[in-house]
């Protein structure tokens, strides 16, 4: 009997990984339940991954690209740098080189942006949440995870660098990072005027 061609089996093996992760934790991954919730062959998910760590890579890189598309998909980051730097170059300073009206304004305005971002993602559904840094944390004993781990990282620095220079980029990737843990691992809710104004000191620190 000829293979059934379908295309999107990866993408739906990877899915079900991560529903099984959800459901069981990484504890409960393995290629009989990814297959079985994907309704797949046991060798489709051998065939794709050869190993949980693969799978893991996979998963963990599609969970990477949801907060990463929404600081990319952000007119405020995408844009807000060359227009601060078009409008207020030459208020931004002051007679002594002191940040002025506009660089203060930059400041508040990239501190806005990043903690109404946190927001609306805490605002979604919670599991969604405690699954990414599940696996993001997983890179603690796994090792293949850390390249991917840091990824992310690496890519919203790049990203935030359009509005700050890059050691304040990744100090802000750091505390955002760092708010998140604190709010999974102690069961609380976010925060918003909290971390707009710890956000803002880094933001002026760095400028």
């Amino acid at each position: 009997m000829a293979r059934r061609y379908d295309p999107h089996r990866r993408t739906r093996i990877i899915d079900a990984a991560l529903s099984v992760i959800a459901a069981d934790g990484i504890a409960g991954l393995s290629h009989r339940t990814v297959a079985a919730e994907a309704d797949v062959p046991l060798g489709s998910t051998t065939y794709h991954f050869g190993s949980l760590d693969e799978l893991l890579v996979a998963a963990l890189r599609r969970c990477n690209e949801n907060f990463v598309r929404t600081l990319r998909e952000s007119e405020a980051l995408a844009a807000g740098g060359e227009a601060e730097g078009a409008e207020g170059a030459a208020r931004a300073t002051g007679p002594a080189g002191a940040a002025g009206p506009a660089g203060a304004a930059g400041s508040a305005g990239l501190a806005d942006e990043l903690t109404r971002l946190l927001d609306q993602w805490f605002a979604g559904e919670r599991g969604a949440i405690e699954l990414e840094y599940e696996l993001y944390l997983a890179a603690l004993r796994r090792p293949a995870l850390r390249p991917v781990a840091a990824e992310w990282t690496e890519e919203a620095v790049e990203l935030l660098s359009r509005r700050t220079d890059p050691g304040t980029a990744r100090a802000l990737v750091a505390l955002m990072d760092g708010v998140c843990l604190q709010v999974l691992l102690a069961g609380g809710t976010f925060d918003a005027a909290y971390t707009r104004e710890m956000l803002a000191r880094i933001v002026a620190g760095g400028g």
